[in-house]
């Protein structure tokens, strides 16, 4: 145990000093400290586009669109709404005219001139950062403010994790709680320094969990995250875990194994800062979760979700990375958007925490892991539960931006409809996120848009052809969105000397898939 710890320590650091000194590197960009809000009184008129709204109506053709400052001002048949004098006018011909892109699990680093401008070249105007970062609360208090280009930001608190932590030594922001009365203190010191929700994570005891929900109600702050290993799936549902995120504690509720299981959950021994160690020695008890699958159990459960409205953010980009590794290309060519010092980081985190001691022999099981997931994604979304498009940004492989469209694209591949997938990418994070003013395409609506060049609803991969991008109101052209997508190349360059040498792994992984321009 203490080696693995060491190990980690050690790829833990060596995250922090290339961040460190890739933030360091390079210019400052010029886009990201310009006033970004929408002129006010100043109209922006895309016209004759089709709209896809997201509110489940179809597609409506020859529309026009008039924006001003942050908001929509006017959707309407081109014939029956007028552009004003003096108007900047898009032409929307053959185009389609969709809400702003919701990330809803990503983990941003401190690179300010890569993670904020590829999140909005790639559509997506909100991401929910999933632990708490100074560097980035920074970020939302400029965007807010209109002196930086970057999308809205909704982020958590520090992961509470039981004790021992898999976190301890390793890095990332983190509270260890030991019982219900360390938990509750936790909640009302991170609503305390800000936080917009409570994010759970995995060795909370049950008994912390359900003070931890208990205290989040009484101080009104949501709670989110990992069901822990030792609450019930539908347990943390009634308790009132708001979304909960990535598929694997799905299948023990879901088994007709689930004693059986639940024991073996609990003999797995885990010690301080072993992520490792913990997630290889999980794998065998969730696949037999997996392949004990009970469809009436599962009936049940995911009609207690839908009436609860509990969400669940299926992660099927982080899930892919980490249960097919030989899925991830290595060529991709929106690699070039980052520095070498991270791609390098990349690969040693997959060589150091997801494939050290994994057994030659589980690749087959864990390719057919990953398939069940798509099927449960498929049955999860026939069964009403509210489903979100998130990507675990900052595993290893997962990109900013980019990795929203490879999540659209698997739930593509899981079965669900343009429309549905859609949704799980803009009208159902803004519920969740108590957006009422987002995530559709409707007067009054924050002017938060994608323009694209083909029709997502025939094809889900169509959300990578943008024409333009409008975050609070503001256009984002072909031509800025290009020298974007540039400036990012360039820092990528510029960002560490090609003499610096890496000194170990990064203790967070982020994931694969072209550069979409």
């Amino acid at each position: 145990m203490k080696k693995d710890v060491s190990r980690r320590s050690v790829i833990a650091g060596a995250a922090a000093t290339a961040v460190g000194a890739l933030v360091g590197g390079g210019r400052t960009a010029q886009a990201s400290t310009r006033a970004v809000g929408g002129a006010e009184g100043k109209v922006t008129a895309v016209v004759r586009v089709t709209v896809i709204d997201a509110t489940g109506r179809p597609a409506a053709r020859d529309m026009t669109v008039l924006v001003r400052g942050e908001r929509i001002v006017a959707v309407g048949p081109v014939r029956s709404v007028p552009v004003p004098a003096g108007a900047t006018v898009v032409d929307g011909t053959g185009k389609f005219l969709i809400p702003g892109l919701v990330d809803m699990h990503v983990h941003s680093t401190e690179l300010e001139r890569t993670y904020p401008p590829l999140y909005l070249a790639n559509g997506v105007t909100t991401v929910r950062e999933m632990s708490a970062n100074p560097a980035i609360s920074a970020w939302r208090r400029e965007a807010e403010a209109g002196t930086r280009l970057g999308p809205r930001y909704v982020i958590g608190s520090r992961m509470i994790d039981g004790a021992p932590s898999l976190w301890e030594g390793i890095g990332p922001p983190f509270v260890s709680v030991a019982g219900p009365e360390q938990a509750r203190a936790a909640v009302r010191r991170e609503k305390a320094a800000g936080a917009d929700f409570i994010k759970t994570y995995t060795r909370l005891s049950r008994a912390s969990f359900l003070a931890l929900a208990d205290e989040a109600r009484r101080q009104r702050i949501p709670i989110l995250g990992h069901v822990p290993d030792f609450v019930r799936f539908t347990e943390a549902s009634d308790a009132g875990l708001r979304t909960i995120e990535h598929l694997s504690a799905v299948w023990y509720n879901t088994s007709d194994q689930e004693r059986k299981l639940r024991r073996a959950i609990t003999a797995v021994p885990i010690g301080p800062g072993e992520y490792a160690g913990w997630y290889n020695r999980m794998h065998p008890v969730e696949y037999a979760a997996a392949r004990s699958y009970d469809r009436r159990k599962a009936a049940r459960v995911f009609d207690r979700l839908a009436r609860n409205q509990t969400r669940l953010t299926p992660t099927l980009t982080n899930h892919r990375v980490v249960d097919t590794p030989s899925s991830v290309r290595t060529d991709d060519p929106r690699h070039r958007c980052f520095p070498a010092q991270i791609r390098q980081l990349w690969e040693m985190t997959m060589r150091e925490v997801y494939l050290k001691d994994r057994p030659a022999e589980q690749a087959a099981s864990r390719r057919e892991l990953f398939e069940r997931r798509l099927r449960l994604v498929a049955e999860l979304d026939r069964a009403g539960v509210p489903l979100l498009a998130g990507t675990d940004t900052g595993t290893s492989y997962v990109m900013p931006g980019f990795g929203l469209h490879d999540e659209l694209e698997l739930l593509s591949q899981a079965g669900l409809s343009g429309m549905s997938i859609l949704r799980a990418a803009t009208l159902e994070p803004a519920r969740q996120l108590g957006l009422r003013d987002h995530g559709t395409v409707e007067r009054g609506k924050v002017a938060d848009l994608v323009l694209l060049d083909a029709d997502p609803l025939r094809d889900i991969r169509n959300t990578t052809r943008i024409g333009a991008v409008f975050v609070r109101g503001r256009l984002i052209d072909r031509a800025q969105r290009q020298r974007m997508l540039d400036d990012v190349i360039t820092a990528a360059r510029e960002a560490v000397p090609a003499a610096a040498r890496v000194a170990g792994c990064a203790c967070h992984p982020s994931a694969s898939p072209a550069l979409h321009h």
